[in-house]
């Protein structure tokens, strides 16, 4: 089974150190410049396998990766995620246990001749380590160890985008998968928490409440409209955009869009040939199901 190989950036990326004082380190750890590491060897939590580079340029395409971008690749072996982001303009940065890992992608960067802040390689734990400022994460690891990091990377900011070679997430469908032959590769796009009651004001048109039903991306509701509680009609949540649309109690169609930004919503409405902007605030919060650590069941 597979460690992850290679394939993330970052924000802080420190300058590629020289390859002669690489190689001095690496003798003065007492290890061989020429270290290779062999596929199916053991790691912390799994053994390396590398990504083949056309899923990697794939992984990274479907992340629409680019200049601006902050990649982290978890488990990130010989570096050649993390290369392949800072050649499309990306800070990248690696995670990896194995410190000749470190010391081999680290060379094979210094050898791309990167600029100074593309590509920076940490020896560390995944799980110990601050990805945060992350708008890209690549994994290759094993299922169990993506539902132990699923809590933390749905708490990242909406928008952040998620890309898996060969496992996913559980319950947490992707958003696209792509294949590579027989080798799958899934995305993920964060989503934006808005499950919860709202108070919705609508210009020129009216107050509702909602009540919307969040399962990872996957979006529903409830409007209620006097007597009558109807459900919404084509509700979806891509990162922090929503849009949803109901009938109102006069038989007028009202399509929303807008932005998530904690507790509130905004965005604009169109009814018919008329247009407006419309407001929400939450009323009543409810927790988003994978959030916490104890909802996840590692088998």
């Amino acid at each position: 089974m597979p460690a992850t190989t290679g394939r993330i950036a970052l924000h802080v990326v420190a300058r590629a150190l020289p390859l002669a004082v690489v190689l001095a380190a690496s003798a003065a750890l007492g290890q061989e410049p020429g270290y290779e590491p062999q596929i199916g060897q053991l790691g912390k939590d799994v053994v390396w396998v590398p990504t083949p580079e056309a899923l990697v340029e794939r992984m990274l395409a479907m992340a629409q990766v680019g200049p601006g971008d902050v990649v982290f690749d978890l488990g990130s072996g010989d570096g050649r995620m993390v290369i392949a982001a800072a050649k499309r303009g990306a800070r990248a940065v690696g995670v990896e246990y194995n410190p000749d890992m470190v010391a081999l992608s680290k060379r094979n960067a210094e050898r791309e001749r990167l600029p100074a802040d593309g590509a920076r390689f940490l020896q560390g734990d995944i799980f110990e380590t601050d990805f945060s400022s992350a708008t890209v994460v690549t994994l290759y690891l094993l299922p169990d160890l993506n539902l132990r990091l699923r809590p933390k990377l749905l708490d990242m900011r909406p928008g952040t985008r998620v890309v898996s070679h060969m496992f996913k997430m559980q319950d947490w469908d992707p958003d696209e998968t792509s294949y590579l032959a027989n080798t799958p590769a899934y995305l993920w796009v964060v989503p934006a928490r808005v499950q919860g009651t709202w108070a919705f004001a609508l210009q020129g048109v009216g107050t509702f409440s909602i009540d919307l039903e969040q399962t990872f991306q996957k979006l529903g509701g409830i409007v209620e409209l006097g007597p009558v509680r109807a459900s919404l009609r084509d509700a979806r949540l891509h990162g922090d955009a929503v849009s949803f649309a109901f009938v109102d109690g006069k038989g007028v169609l009202l399509e929303l869009d807008g932005r998530a930004a904690g507790a509130r919503l905004e965005g604009s409405f169109r009814a018919g040939a008329r247009k407006g902007r419309w407001t929400a605030t939450r009323t009543e919060p409810r927790p988003l199901a994978g959030l916490q650590v104890s909802s996840v069941r590692i088998r």
